[in-house]
């Protein structure tokens, strides 16, 4: 789908020239849209091939692995966060005291149960 362009003429998809934006429709605006979102993905994706290359390449030269400079890349995973509270009757239920309160729990305190007792 060509696009309109400054000078009344019209742009295909991959040309570059300055593009008035006033004169395309809603779909022209939405595609146009989407193919930057593609270039821009591409553009870094490439890039950021480049530079783990170029940083590949920077550790061979010093006789390294980038594995064995940067070590594991991913995040550790956080623990779980350990029981504070338990169900009265059935101790398999339990609550952190984070987030949402469980509904055994608000039962339990609206029936007078303290925070201690569970």
């Amino acid at each position: 789908m060509p696009y309109a362009v400054a000078n009344g003429t019209s742009l295909h998809r991959h040309s570059i020239a300055k593009i008035n934006l006033e004169k395309l429709s809603l779909d022209e605006l939405k595609a146009l849209e989407k193919d930057v979102a593609k270039a821009i993905k591409g553009f870094e994706g490439k890039k950021r091939k480049e530079a783990l290359a170029a940083a590949e390449a920077a550790a061979n030269k010093a006789g390294f692995k980038l594995s064995e400079l940067v070590g594991d890349t991913k995040a550790p995973k956080k623990a779980a966060a350990p029981a504070k509270y338990k169900h009265p009757e059935n101790p398999e239920l339990t609550w952190s005291g984070r987030g949402r309160q469980p509904a055994w729990y608000k039962e339990a305190i609206e029936a007078g149960t303290s925070e201690a007792d569970l």
